[in-house]
């Protein structure tokens, strides 16, 4: 269970494009020089957001990669779907069967219950988490995200949990 490289480019390159505000939008050699990133892994990941309903590409000499829909409406949850995946899926215990054709604990595992319930909680707050967000100053958004966080997991009995 770990962040994709692709994940994380993709929802920094989402970010920037919400941030932008120019009518044409950012364009692939814009992304690139912002993100350190190669044109051609910019124009994959662009593909999958457009493909995806995330962006639109506009038209002509001067033209980008604009919001498709308003930050507001734009859930990371699906985002990260998009990009990659959960964290956990139905496929993981199929994959770690160890030398044999089936798990040992293909019946019985609580280590499953922990995969689940982790998805689970990942989820629920990923679904309360917009793109607008997230597209501010790390402090803005520190402060927003900390905000879901209180409201959404934490009871007011137990400490402060900092980011």
């Amino acid at each position: 269970m770990k962040i994709t490289a692709q994940e994380e480019y993709g929802l920094r390159i989402l970010i920037r494009i919400a941030a932008c505000k120019s009518e044409e939008g950012m364009s692939i050699p814009q992304l690139s020089k912002e993100e350190g990133l190669t044109s051609h892994y910019i124009a994959k990941l662009t593909r999958i957001l457009r493909m995806e309903g995330f962006i639109n590409s506009t038209p002509g000499y001067k033209g980008g990669y604009v919001l498709a829909m308003s930050a507001k409406e734009i859930r990371i949850k699906k985002v990260l779907e998009a990009l990659g995946g959960a964290l956990y899926d139905k496929e993981f215990c199929a994959t770690h069967a160890g030398a044999l054709r089936l798990c040992t604990n293909s019946v019985d595992c609580s280590s499953r219950s922990l995969w689940k319930m982790i998805q689970f909680t990942v989820d629920q707050l990923l679904d309360k988490v917009t793109l607008h967000d997230l597209a501010n100053k790390e402090t803005e958004s520190e402060k927003i995200l900390q905000t879901i966080l209180e409201a959404n997991i934490v009871s007011s009995a137990q400490p402060k949990i900092q980011l």
